[in-house]
């Protein structure tokens, strides 16, 4: 080895050392501070373009999720609505059947008549009052159904159907003219709302069916974010216990390259004793 004052090779070398760990050492310590492996493209780009398009994907599925947290709460407004409308018609036919006795008097027939109308009005408040965020899906103020997001490409939705529930329509076929002021007039009030409780039944059990496909995609939506949430946690996530050991090793190491440097500026001093006499 060529003993010069112009070149020190060794504390290039202890030099190069030092830098390289000081660099890793850097590295260890932004994936101890950021919890991140790859916080960055620069870190490893392949990784890192396919956790953004991850990314991307779970934030769409938020929107999704609130699509269809917007779609239950209008069909379970729409359910409430309707069971109370199937109670009430259940009170109407009782009063109907009572004023189908012949032996009751007009005072009698007339109450039931009063009650009769009073339940009649009740059902259309309540078809009325069963909106939420506008949306009203059983007094005809939409047509056919509100469609809501199944997927971040928002290339599918699902539609859920409204019920018309406006008195004198296909489910409600009872009008506002219907009466119990005679035994006639009692009987085809009865028979309407009859049927219009087979019918209100029957509009309930299709609002349950969308409810519950409503939730049950609710769910698995919420599965999905989690499977996707976990997979860019594999490929972007640092396992602290490894970095908290690599972290020491490279502190250690660092030191001992700044020992190293320091003895390898030294040597040059060795040169002097040649020329002393």
């Amino acid at each position: 080895m060529v003993n010069s004052v112009h070149t020190n090779k060794g504390a290039m070398v202890a030099l190069q050392n030092l830098t390289m760990a000081g660099q890793q050492l850097e590295m260890t310590q932004n994936r101890i501070s950021t919890g991140l492996r790859v916080a960055g493209a620069q870190d490893n780009a392949a990784i890192y373009a396919v956790a953004q398009n991850m990314r991307g994907d779970v934030a769409a599925l938020s929107v999704v999720k609130t699509s269809l947290d917007r779609a239950a709460s209008i069909a379970d407004v729409a359910i409430a609505a309707g069971e109370t409308v199937s109670d009430l018609l259940i009170q109407m036919r009782e009063k109907a059947v009572a004023a189908l006795d012949p032996s009751i008097d007009n005072e009698a027939r007339a109450a039931y008549q009063s009650d009769f109308a009073a339940i009649r009005e009740q059902i259309v408040q309540i078809v009325g009052n069963a909106e939420f965020d506008n949306a009203n899906l059983l007094d005809d103020s939409i047509s056919g159904g509100i469609e809501f997001l199944t997927n971040a490409d928002a290339t599918d939705t699902l539609t859920l159907r409204t019920e018309s529930f406006s008195l004198g329509g296909s489910i409600l076929t009872f009008n506002g003219s219907a009466d119990l002021s005679t035994i006639s007039a009692a009987s085809a009030a009865l028979g309407l709302v009859a049927d219009s409780l087979v019918n209100v039944n029957a509009a309930l059990a299709r609002l349950g069916s969308a409810s519950r496909q409503i939730d049950s995609h609710s769910t698995f939506i919420t599965k999905l974010q989690d499977k996707l949430q976990g997979g860019i946690g594999d490929l972007v996530d640092a396992d602290m216990g490894k970095e908290s050991s690599r972290l020491q090793a490279l502190q250690v190491k660092q030191q001992l390259s700044v020992q190293s440097l320091s003895i390898a500026n030294q040597s040059p001093q060795t040169i002097l004793s040649l020329f002393r006499g």
